[in-house]
């Protein structure tokens, strides 16, 4: 059997010398992956910036695709089960980075207005691989998850998901839904002007799921009524050319980087190569173990004890000495202030920047 030909998105880390034990490997930006490019190519390998259905695919030799994402909605997997198509989706791989990034978020807010975390209650919209991670996270700092999962509440029949409206009096809102359109739970503009009106002011509005869950002119009028009191952005609507005047009133904004850290990065990549091994029916031959460079040197955290109990019951010291600790891994306003610097800018130049900085973003570690 002839070696197939992998294209895959050049963002995709150590997608050469995974995908070429394998292969032929061709490298695009994966905005500018198009019909002709897949001609002669077999397998397509894409992050969330390409959208693959039948109109990218049909009439090409492609029979696998795999996302090496933890979302899948750019993927028409109908449209792909119809070609013959098989699919994989590297559902959850980036989940601890979004989680991480969350908490990154909350630290660093509570380190500069001077509060605690503990006690506070966060509405978890989406309880699937990233947001069950989030809702761990929030537990650890001392705070009182409240979870909304239509899907998940109907498949448990649990009382612990709520209706969103159950969220409204929380003290945090945060998004980690998939963008869905039809069915009996679609989330597109499902935080909107009605969410927004009767959401307890002073709330923190925190969105690292999809911009387009997010109806961003009633989230101006949000902030217009001063009924938030910080919000945090990694996904906007019209990406890459995000609105810049919101870019300007959030209090930390950034790419949709949240599930950016190496680890996550790496997961991706080995899911689907893993994926593309088993469908051609051969052993892997690359890991991701190999590639990951040692970690320096850990932070102490004196007198945290073992963690989880120790960090529930944080004063404003506490507080921030950990968002130290956790911001000397993952400094978060580092990639807010790279993203601010196109506030001023063209929609056309800031969607570039605002792709150069996914491309060029500089390696991150986990800290768990």
């Amino acid at each position: 059997m002839p070696r197939p030909t992998i294209l895959a998105d050049e963002n995709i880390p150590f997608a050469r010398e995974a995908f070429g034990t394998l292969g032929e490997v061709r490298l695009r930006h994966g905005r500018q992956i198009a019909h002709a490019d897949l001609a002669d190519v077999d397998l397509l390998v894409v992050r969330s910036i390409t959208r693959v259905d039948a109109s990218l695919v049909a009439g090409t030799r492609v029979r696998f695709v795999g996302t090496a994402t933890s979302g899948s909605d750019h993927v028409d997997a109908a449209d792909l089960e119809r070609l013959g198509v098989a699919f994989f989706a590297a559902l959850g791989c980036n989940a601890n980075a979004v989680a991480e990034y969350m908490a990154a978020a909350w630290l660093t807010l509570a380190k500069l207005r001077g509060e605690t975390l503990a006690g506070r209650r966060v509405g978890v919209v989406g309880v699937g691989h990233v947001g069950s991670l989030v809702v761990q996270m929030a537990r650890t700092l001392g705070m009182v998850p409240v979870l909304n999962d239509p899907p998940k509440a109907r498949e448990t029949g649990s009382a612990a998901y709520r209706p969103l409206h159950d969220l409204l009096d929380c003290d945090i809102v945060t998004c980690h839904t998939p963008l869905t359109f039809d069915g009996p739970d679609p989330t597109y503009r499902l935080i909107g002007e009605p969410f927004f009106s009767r959401l307890r002011s002073g709330a923190w509005f925190c969105n690292a799921g999809r911009g387009e869950v997010v109806h961003e002119a009633a989230l101006h009028t949000a902030l217009d009524e001063q009924r938030l009191d910080a919000v945090v952005l990694d996904v906007w609507d019209h990406e890459p050319e995000i609105d810049g005047r919101l870019l300007a009133r959030v209090d930390i904004g950034t790419p949709h980087i949240a599930g950016y850290s190496l680890e996550g990065k790496l997961n991706g990549t080995a899911m689907v190569y893993r994926a593309a091994c088993a469908f051609l029916g051969v052993e892997p031959a690359w890991s991701a173990a190999a590639a990951v460079p040692p970690r320096g040197r850990g932070l102490p955290l004196a007198g945290f004890g073992d963690g989880g109990a120790a960090l529930a019951h944080l004063d404003r010291g506490g507080i921030a000495a950990l968002a130290d600790a956790v911001t000397a891994v993952y400094p978060i306003l580092r990639d807010d202030e790279a993203l601010r610097k196109t506030v001023g800018m063209t929609a056309a130049d800031r969607g570039r920047v605002f792709d150069a900085l996914r491309k060029t973003y500089p390696v991150r570690r986990e800290f768990s």
